[in-house]
């Protein structure tokens, strides 16, 4: 009996296996400060990334689109909108630098890519297909410490300190996350949802998650 009862606990901890979510979407149907879908990766340092997604939301005020947090840096990685109608925030080991002059006109599929390379500390976003211009964020250090990569919610703690007034409502589809920067042909390539190269640190069509809350999976809406 203890024998099977050490392989149930092994069993349990083990987690679900990575889910294909081809043609799905997360839905964050309300305001909260719990609700979250955490994003589960066995990598521990990233010197640079890109981060591709897709959203839907009506929302006017503040929202965080994709938060990595280290047990050092509560915004190791972040995308967060500003209450600013054209102003997106990008963070990179908790320096941050505005990217201006945007347009997310409400209740429509948006588009992002944003790249940070740890060498240069340069950040760029791509939405809709466009790139902004590129600007200094943090250089000299990769993103490294256990992560906790979440959506739904900004951290103000490794894990937590979530304000309901900052967390997401509406529907996130087809992320992906690579461990390099993206090529601007790359980039198109997912825009267009052509054959591009799925994310090496999160890949939407085999992603390991858990979902905290009441967030649901559905079919996604074109």
């Amino acid at each position: 009996m203890e024998r099977l009862f050490l392989v149930m606990v092994m069993l349990a901890s083990c987690g679900a296996a990575p889910t294909d979510l081809s043609g799905k979407m997360f839905v964050f149907p309300k305001e909260t400060k719990t609700d979250h879908v955490k994003l589960l990766t066995s990598k521990s340092s990233l010197d640079a990334v890109t981060v591709c997604l897709r959203f839907f939301t009506d929302l006017t005020r503040n929202y965080a689109l994709f938060s990595l947090a280290t047990p050092a840096h509560s915004n190791d990685f972040l995308l967060f909108k500003m209450n600013t109608d054209d102003v997106i925030s990008m963070e990179a080991r908790d320096s941050s630098t505005r990217f201006l002059s945007l347009s997310f006109p409400p209740n429509s599929w948006h588009s992002m890519c944003a790249t940070w390379n740890s060498q240069n500390g340069v950040g760029q976003l791509w939405v809709d297909g466009k790139q902004t211009v590129k600007r200094f964020i943090h250089s000299g250090q990769p993103i490294s410490g256990e992560f906790f990569p979440i959506l739904g919610q900004e951290q103000d703690a490794y894990g937590g300190g979530f304000d309901a007034t900052q967390s997401f409502i509406g529907m996130i589809s087809r992320l992906h996350v690579w461990d390099y920067v993206l090529s601007a042909a790359e980039i198109r390539r997912y825009v267009e949802d052509a054959n591009f190269s799925p994310g090496n640190v999160f890949n939407w069509r085999s992603l390991d998650y858990e979902i905290v809350g009441s967030v649901l999976v559905e079919e996604e809406i074109l």
